[in-house]
């Protein structure tokens, strides 16, 4: 079983900057993929970044983040960290950190951001 523990969330003006972190403990070597979703209030949760775990994938962003955001892997803390620039308001959200493949999916518990305007 893998556990995550997100830190780095907080209040930011808008135009700001802040690093989120997410520590995975336990083997993720099977899993294809770990990143980054985030729910706002009364919206769906939507993407907003991923690296690849496993050969051949592809780090990914959300269109929403493009540009801005920047994520990277520390492979031998099993640590995956979510670089914000240039933060808007609409990036006010809970942002989850997860892993993902066929041994399943695991998300944290969650951290929240908020860009004031």
């Amino acid at each position: 079983q893998v556990q995550l523990v997100e830190s780095g969330g907080g209040l930011v003006q808008a135009g700001g900057s802040l690093r989120l972190s997410c520590a995975a403990s336990g083997s993720i070597s099977k899993f294809n993929a770990m990143g980054w979703n985030r729910q706002a209030p009364g919206k769906q949760r939507e993407l907003v970044a991923f690296v690849p775990i496993t050969r051949g994938g592809a780090t990914t962003y959300g269109d929403s983040v493009k540009g801005r955001f920047t994520i990277f892997r520390d492979n031998s803390e099993n640590t995956v960290y979510l670089q914000m620039n240039s933060l808007k308001p609409e990036d006010t959200a809970v942002y989850y950190c997860g892993v993902w493949g066929r041994p399943g999916a695991y998300w944290g518990q969650g951290t929240q951001v908020t860009v004031s305007s």
